[in-house]
């Protein structure tokens, strides 16, 4: 079955069943690898991307329940003077990661979360961005986030 996407900006017919996962979709069919694999269940946010300028669950959104634009994390930065979006220039400054799997979700789903709430405080961080982080970068994502909503 065909599918219209428009994945960071970028329009795309996409021939594949309706129930494959975006995941797969963004991966597999379009290249796209930085959007990660982690659990398959939608628990570990690995798989972060927006669609329509919320984070979702890669994972667990099958293609045919797609209804918007998908920003990757490879589309982030899109526009932006030096193609880093703010977020990821907080990541360096704090030096957030560790092992790196898991940061393009983190990321995802907290410029997801400033762009609804500048000036976050620690209790909206933790119940919005529920993405888990195995090597324990939570209070360097939390210091990246402090940052950002000063500036």
């Amino acid at each position: 079955m065909a599918f219209q996407l428009t994945i960071n900006g970028r329009a795309r017919e996409i021939d594949v069943e309706g129930d494959m996962p975006l995941l797969w979709v963004l991966r597999d069919e379009i290249g796209l690898t930085g959007t990660k694999f982690g659990c398959g269940i939608g628990a570990c946010g690995a798989c972060t991307v927006h669609i329509n300028g919320e984070a979702i669950r890669s994972c667990q959104m099958p293609v045919s329940g797609v209804a918007g634009p998908i920003t990757t994390i490879e589309g982030l930065g899109a526009g932006q003077a030096d193609e880093l979006h703010p977020v990821q220039k907080a990541w360096v400054a704090a030096q957030v990661p560790q092992c790196g799997y898991c940061q393009s979700g983190l990321i995802m789903a907290v410029a997801s979360l400033l762009a609804k709430n500048p000036s976050p405080t620690d209790d909206d961080l933790k119940t919005t961005v529920t993405n888990i982080c195995r090597c324990g970068t939570h209070d360097r994502v939390r210091a990246a986030v402090a940052a950002l909503a000063k500036a």
